[in-house]
């Protein structure tokens, strides 16, 4: 058998293509943040997590100008031998500070962090357990672990309390958890986390790449959003490339754990630094995040005003307790459908299906930046609305298909 059988014989995409009906790898020839340039037509940005608006902002372009005068446009290397620039090392000083932790580590990418952060701690005699809903760079973290993954139901304490109990004492236990679920914007139950973790001697790693800059009064994440105490979340990590506008991963916590993580974390030692111009970025964009709070605060008023305005029209938004507000389609076809129509009218959003989410929820998600204007947002409303009764997910549908 030809192993590139499967490639040549896998249809689905180009099924879709066909249609119409095929959302992915769509080229933006220009952005200013809130809008973009597709196909020579502006579309409103409801697709990005750029939270706070700073991926475009004068201050971080130039910030990564700088960067590139004085280093150059890459490193050449791995953190592990001559990829370490200074810069990388004052920026892990900032951010475990804005963590109000005793070290941090950045990582080339959100993905590779958690690969290697997981990977690294746990071995062939200890279980990790993780939320149904966890990101992918958190599954495959513990897939290429050594160890036992179990899975609990989704943000349900008793399960994860039958799992604990379950695990034998002799083996470590490491729950791994998303502060913010990605798709459809619910907070983990923290708080009961930790207390199951302290009760049957488990480690927590929560994942703030959707948390930081957006949860807490001052965008510290998911541990400030409940008021808990440093000493509470054995590690924090994240991605650099929401909030913060740039890109890369992170993961902050006690010095001698993350030392003990820079050594043995495969993804960082093999792979290349992170460019200076994006750990200027990041470094940038915690300065700004403490100096300029009005633009978490607008965030949070431009989520409301969306989610209001969904829900006014009849649109389910789910779970949401965030600026990720989806609106839950359920069938995958028509996701496709409403996602070409609304593309048409003007709004860039992202269409989520199996196996993204559960078989049944396909939904449009849709996350908001605090730069987002009140006319924006309202175009994207009665968009939203226009196009859903023609396709059937709100009431007096037209009947119009867009697809046979």
């Amino acid at each position: 058998m030809d192993i590139f059988d499967k490639c040549r014989t896998y249809t689905r995409s180009n099924d879709m293509k066909e249609r119409g009906l095929y959302p992915y790898f769509t080229p933006l020839s220009a952005s200013d943040g809130t809008e973009v340039e597709v196909g020579g037509r502006k579309l409103i940005m409801m697709g990005s997590n750029n939270y706070l608006g700073l991926a475009n902002h004068p201050r971080m372009k130039q910030a990564t100008k700088d960067a590139v005068e004085r280093w150059g446009t890459g490193c050449a290397g791995s953190r592990f031998l001559n990829g370490t620039l200074d810069l990388h090392i004052e920026t892990e000083k900032k951010l475990a500070k804005f963590k109000h932790r005793e070290a941090a580590l950045i990582f080339a990418t959100g993905y590779q962090m958690n690969l290697g952060v997981i990977s690294a701690l746990v071995n062939r005699h200890d279980t990790v357990i993780v939320d149904k809903w966890d990101h992918a760079s958190i599954m495959d973290g513990a897939r290429l672990a050594w160890g036992e993954t179990v899975r609990y139901r989704h943000n349900d304490m008793t399960h994860l309390e039958e799992i604990l109990q379950s695990v034998p004492d002799k083996r470590g236990k490491l729950i791994v958890v998303d502060g913010v679920f990605s798709m459809e914007g619910n907070i983990c139950n923290l708080p009961e986390i930790v207390r199951l973790a302290k009760q049957y001697g488990a480690r927590v790693i929560l994942d703030d790449a959707h948390s930081t800059g957006v949860l807490g009064a001052n965008g510290r994440g998911t541990s400030e959003h409940y008021n808990l105490a440093v000493e509470d979340v054995d590690l924090i990590v994240g991605t650099c490339s929401k909030s913060f506008g740039s890109v890369g991963g992170f993961v902050t916590g006690a010095a001698d754990i993350l030392h003990y993580i820079q050594i043995h974390a495969r993804s960082m030692m093999f792979s290349a630094a992170l460019p200076p111009a994006s750990v200027a970025a990041i470094s940038t964009a915690l300065d700004m995040m403490l100096e300029e709070p009005q633009r978490r605060e607008q965030l949070w008023k431009n989520a409301e005003r969306l989610k209001t305005g969904f829900q006014a029209a009849g649109f389910d938004t789910g779970i949401t307790e965030t600026p990720i507000v989806p609106v839950m389609v359920g069938d995958d076809l028509k996701a496709f459908q409403f996602w070409r129509l609304i593309f048409d009218a003007g709004v860039f959003a992202n269409p989520v299906v199996s196996p993204a989410v559960a078989p049944g929820r396909a939904l449009m998600r849709n996350t908001l930046m605090a730069t987002h204007t009140d006319e924006q947002i309202d175009r994207v409303l009665n968009i939203f609305e226009d196009c859903a009764r023609k396709v059937g997910i709100l009431p007096r549908a037209s009947g119009v298909s867009i697809a046979a």
